[in-house]
């Protein structure tokens, strides 16, 4: 079997490292936040050239705590894709806003700037583009647009730590940018964990308040706050891990390369990988029609895949009471249909990607040939 991750390879390849550091943590009894938790938010807010850096129990809590720390309130909207993790929205909801969604870039599958400009409205308050896949959203336009408009914009880099747009890290950029270290991710904790960045001084006084119950100080509640607050072993370990990231994210980048080569002239769809940025690959993600079925054989093959995402958040059934419907985000709808997210984490020996695309090939070449033409084609 081929595994879509295998965390547990990492962990052993870290033990000599994670393991002091996490004893580290049960003998000081700082549990909750406490000094490894604060040297890891400076590590990474050097790591993203960021000014603050607000570390919290997951992404999801550090898109909510970013919306509230923007004064996103009641009766506002908050304008993001529909082609992303349901947490993206969920968050605008805890907040209190109206979500609004605007259809995806056919190519690069992040948010379109030009129906990003057609859809603000005199209630809308933020902008949450999201870096896709390990890839950045377009955010010279978006931001252009947002300053024009005076919104915050709140950058969902939950899959892409490390990844650049024109030279800058992602999550220095915009007013914020949210982090998670679900462990799956680039940089994933041994367990939940989520970070917030921003370069405004007073917004990271509230959200240091907003994730410990409000609280500048103890049982002095300025906030209605919430108990978001970072576990000290996972930032002992998120500090280990910090350290390898770039040369993770490297072989990511040359796994992908691998599988380029070998899906070359298969007729597959791929994401389109925009000049402006560089991608960290924490999904490599083909796009091909009869996806269900192609993903049965692979698995039949001993190939593990994921799909990211299969159902668009508009169409959603908690989601109903928006009042979206089938076809209004047809681009956002397609790739639903389409994606098919193939193995690829840092430890995957190259042979793996060998036997993935061989077994491409061999699907793609048999009588009864599955239809792999993908819906975009070309890198």
């Amino acid at each position: 079997m081929i595994p879509f991750s295998d965390l547990a390879t990492q962990y052993r390849l870290l033990k000599e490292e994670l393991e002091p550091a996490v004893l580290s943590v049960l003998e000081s009894g700082q549990y909750v936040l406490g000094g490894e938790v604060i040297s890891f938010e400076q590590d990474f807010a050097r790591f993203v050239q960021a000014r603050y850096a607000v570390a919290v129990n997951s992404g999801t809590s550090a898109l909510h705590v970013a919306l509230l720390a923007a004064g996103v309130k009641p009766g506002d909207e908050v304008i993001t894709v529909p082609f992303t993790f349901v947490a993206t929205t969920a968050a605008i909801r805890y907040a209190g806003a109206t979500p609004r969604f605007v259809d995806v870039d056919p190519g690069t599958l992040t948010m379109n700037p030009e129906q990003l400009a057609r859809s603000i409205t005199t209630k809308t308050k933020a902008v949450i583009p999201v870096h896709l896949y390990g890839q950045p959203a377009d955010l010279d336009p978006i931001l252009d647009i947002a300053h024009a408009h005076q919104l915050t914009v709140i950058e969902d880099a939950c899959q892409a730590h490390g990844a650049r747009y024109k030279g800058k890290a992602v999550g220095s950029i915009g007013d914020f940018g949210c982090f998670s270290f679900y462990p799956g991710k680039n940089l994933g904790a041994c367990g939940e964990g989520g970070l917030v960045t921003t370069r405004h001084e007073e917004a990271d006084h509230k959200l240091r308040m907003l994730r410990d119950w409000g609280a500048a100080r103890k049982y002095h509640h300025e906030y209605l706050g919430f108990n978001y607050r970072m576990d000290g072993i996972q930032g002992a370990a998120l500090r280990v891990k910090l350290r390898h990231l770039e040369s993770w994210n490297k072989r990511r980048s040359e796994l992908a390369a691998r599988y380029d080569v070998g899906l070359n002239n298969l007729g597959l769809g791929h994401v389109e990988r925009a000049a402006y940025g560089n991608h960290v690959y924490h999904l490599y993600v083909i796009r091909v029609r009869e996806r269900d079925r192609l993903q049965s054989r692979l698995q039949e093959a001993g190939i593990q895949t994921g799909i990211h995402y299969p159902v668009p958040v508009h169409l959603q059934p908690w989601a109903s009471a928006l009042g979206y419907r089938l076809g209004q985000f047809p681009i956002a709808e397609e790739a639903a249909a389409t994606v098919l997210s193939l193995p690829l984490y840092p430890e995957m020996p190259d042979g793996h990607v060998d036997e993935v695309a061989a077994v491409l090939r061999r699907l793609a070449t048999e009588q009864q040939r599955l239809p792999l033409e993908g819906h975009v084609a070309g890198h």
